[in-house]
């Protein structure tokens, strides 16, 4: 199969399909058209998009080197990369091995259609367009689809899933939920801008894989009273000046609050995968596939990224993830699955 490269209505074809356009995404992309095969990709937002999410001054705790894809150099001139460095590099990957990707373009539906898969997009609401593909990688990560609470309020205009600034939380009551990395490091960041803290969990302390450097520093600004915390409580509902918390016992709590952080974590969107024919564990949320391959229980679709997982993100990110292409690639030409290079980061950021 050949692309036509249009990007209008209609049908064409490609041997094979991308969706998701993320670091992992890209990278099994890579591995495709370096394999001779042709390869679009799509994504509902832009290149990257779950990068764009970060505090604009984050920096990565990975080196450069680990967040290449394809052999190309990520050049810096520090040993970790920032997010606009990164935006940057991606960015560079899809310009320099000419991927076909379309933005803001989503995958609607996938279906067997004879010895292929037809592809349904639709782009910001336009009339759809058809892709026929051999193969087919679902890459969609998990970062737009945040676990939600379920409680009354949640849907507020000062209530957010994500944090990327303290800023506007000067000198305001502000109540962040959870207790991983994003919630700890959200803490310190608006108590260091003025904010007036709070920080609730569900558990007893802070979770398990919490970073070894951030823990001090936050241990520390509580034990002196300048970051408030509720352990064993769970929020009930979010008021448009408060959060109302039950705690273990039955005790209530009413915070104050002029924004709510609500980082409790994201769950890979399956609902594509699902409703394709991919079995999908009840329990951990990982697709059937062979570990080896990437091949799903739908002969021809592979998922890649994160989405591996299931609801454990923690075991795959850009570092193992940017290798799942070259596996996709050993199988569609028969060959053996390639190993994957050690990694000893537990997370990128």
């Amino acid at each position: 199969m050949t692309g036509d490269g249009g990007r209008g209505t209609g049908e064409s074809a490609v041997d094979a399909v991308v969706v998701g356009a993320g670091p992992c995404g890209l990278a099994a992309a890579i591995s495709l058209k370096s394999a001779g095969l042709s390869v679009r990709v799509f994504d509902r937002d832009c290149v990257v998009s779950s990068i764009t999410q970060y505090p604009p001054y984050a920096t990565f705790f990975s080196t450069a080197e680990k967040l290449s894809l394809g052999g190309l150099p990520f050049v810096v001139a520090v040993a970790k990369p920032s997010r606009r460095d990164a935006l940057a590099y991606y960015r560079t990957v899809v310009s320099h091995f000419g991927l076909d990707v379309r933005q803001y373009e989503a995958v609607e539906s996938i279906s067997r259609s004879g010895d292929s898969f037809l592809v349904k997009s639709s782009r910001r609401g336009a009339q759809g367009a058809e892709t026929r593909a051999r193969a087919v990688v679902v890459a969609t990560g998990y970062w737009g689809s945040p676990n939600r609470l379920g409680v009354p309020g949640e849907d507020l205009p000062h209530v957010s899933h994500a944090y990327r600034e303290a800023h506007h939380a000067f000198q305001q009551d502000v109540v962040v939920v959870g207790g991983g990395n994003s919630a700890a490091e959200a803490a310190l960041d608006l108590w260091r801008s003025g904010a007036r803290v709070t920080l609730t969990h569900f558990g007893p302390t802070f979770d398990k894989k919490i970073k070894p450097w951030i823990l001090p520093d936050l241990e520390n600004r509580i034990a002196e009273g300048s970051i408030g915390v509720r352990w064993n409580c769970r929020v009930t509902s979010i008021e448009p000046a408060a959060v109302l918390l039950r705690g273990a016992l039955g005790d209530e709590h009413r915070m104050p609050a002029d924004h709510v952080y609500l980082l409790t974590g994201y769950s890979p969107n399956v609902d594509l995968l699902r409703a394709t024919g991919v079995s999908i564990d009840s329990t951990t949320g990982i697709p059937r596939h062979d570990p080896a391959s990437l091949e799903t229980n739908v002969p021809g679709l592979f998922i890649a990224g994160v989405v591996v997982a299931g609801y454990d993100a923690n075991k795959v990110f850009i570092e193992n993830g940017r290798y799942h292409g070259e596996r996709i690639v050993a199988r569609l030409r028969g060959l053996p699955a390639p190993q994957t290079p050690g990694v000893s980061r537990d997370l990128d950021m």
